[in-house]
């Protein structure tokens, strides 16, 4: 990872000194990373496509206000954050995020057949706020400072939310067997 980083800071300083190919470089690197952070967010591929292209659009516009190299995960996060929240917002103004059909996929997963969709299902019926906070440290694997300017809150917000999603993980998974059926 220090030797990926030192070619995404390279790669970087590049992009800032006008160089195109280096941003590719960096998009095929961040890609699959930030479609699957916002494919979680949005539970639809499609908006999870078009949103990945108008984070890297944004954080191309945008790369020369980016003053340390080493921050460039976490910005690009928050670009791709912020992207997510706002269609979601311009989707369903007047109701809740829990409401928007974030996770109105979690009924058809309820019985799933392997411990794999039993996660994805649990996880889709945490509130938004918590299962960003699991996506950001489980799987993206950033950590709570990270995650706090990613998300726009205290560390100790962070925390809290994943804790109590990891509790809830736990509670919710406990029934699941290996072979997938639940208790």
């Amino acid at each position: 990872m220090i030797f990926r980083a030192v070619e995404d800071a390279d790669l970087i300083a590049r992009v800032q000194k006008g160089d195109v190919e280096a941003f590719n470089l960096l998009i095929s690197r961040w890609e699959k990373r930030v479609y699957n952070y916002l494919l979680r967010l949005t539970n639809r591929s499609d908006d999870a496509l078009d949103l990945s292209q108008d984070v890297f659009l944004k954080a191309y516009q945008n790369i020369r206000k980016l003053d340390d190299p080493a921050r460039f995960p976490a910005w690009l996060f928050r670009i791709a954050h912020n992207e997510a929240y706002s269609l979601l917002r311009k989707n369903k103004p007047e109701v809740d995020l829990e409401e928007s059909g974030v996770l109105a996929t979690s009924a058809a997963h309820s019985f799933a057949p392997d411990l794999s969709l039993a996660v994805t299902a649990a996880l889709e019926r945490l509130h938004p706020d918590q299962r960003e906070a699991v996506v950001l440290k489980v799987y993206e694997g950033f950590k709570f400072e990270e995650i706090a300017g990613i998300l726009g809150c205290p560390v100790s917000t962070v925390k809290s939310r994943l804790y109590t999603a990891m509790d809830l993980l736990k509670t919710e998974l406990a029934p699941v067997k290996t072979g997938g059926a639940r208790a």
